[in-house]
């Protein structure tokens, strides 16, 4: 069933005040939940606090560009967000780099409001119809929608553990460094070895449950899918 618009949320990044309103507001009004942000730095701090849908993202912006935005998201936790990029009328060349990067689509401006309409829907669909769902023992992990539940129970966890968890799944059976997770998770290696004990007594509170995350002394640590 695709997911409810209510519950939707998207992103704009776009360095034009009046085109953040204007889309904010068109936005709002066809039943989305819409964040905004001036440049990408500012749009990163808001993936950060909150679940994000769909980001729309305009290619030219002083200082970080939107290819290399996107070049940089996807090696990150929040490298499975579409990203749906705005371009203008002359910039082929930039259009063919955004996908490369790894865009899902773009739109040319001017456009109609309705084909960004349409756009987004088709797009959303289509990542929902892919998202995948990562397994182990009686936990199922959603890392787009960052959801952990155990036997139909969901288990909460902070925004940190969600990254931790789902960088870790992305590289199952697999032994991933300190070094690689405090620059995942832009903290310090000490704050590293804190987030995975606390990530292992939601995941593994009872002696019978097999042990899917271990240290690996000297090196860092695996998560094992059995």
């Amino acid at each position: 069933m695709e997911q409810s618009k209510k519950t939707q949320h998207l992103l704009v990044i776009d360095d034009d005040a009046k085109i953040r309103t204007l889309l904010q507001k068109y936005l709002v009004d066809n039943g989305y939940f819409v964040s905004i942000a001036k440049n990408t730095s500012e749009g990163l701090s808001i993936l950060k606090d909150i679940e994000c849908n769909l980001i729309i993202l305009d290619i030219m912006m002083p200082g970080e560009t939107g290819i290399e935005f996107t070049r940089k998201l996807r090696t990150k936790i929040y490298n499975k967000i579409p990203i749906l990029m705005l371009t203008a009328m002359g910039e082929a060349d930039d259009r063919i780099n955004g996908l490369e990067v790894g865009a899902d689509d773009y739109l040319v401006k001017p456009f109609e409001p309705k084909e960004l309409l349409l756009r987004i829907s088709n797009i959303i669909k289509r990542n929902q119809e892919d998202r995948r769902n990562y397994y182990f023992g009686d936990f199922i992990y959603d890392i787009e929608r960052q959801s952990l539940l155990q036997k139909d129970q969901q288990i909460f966890l902070t925004n940190s553990e969600h990254s931790l968890l789902g960088f870790l799944l992305q590289n199952a059976n697999k032994i991933v460094t300190r070094e690689s997770l405090a620059q995942e998770l832009e903290i310090n290696e000490r704050s590293v070895d804190v987030q995975v004990i606390r990530l292992r007594a939601k995941i593994e509170s009872t002696p019978s449950r097999p042990l899917f995350l271990q240290t690996i002394r000297g090196q860092g640590y695996i998560i094992r899918l059995y």
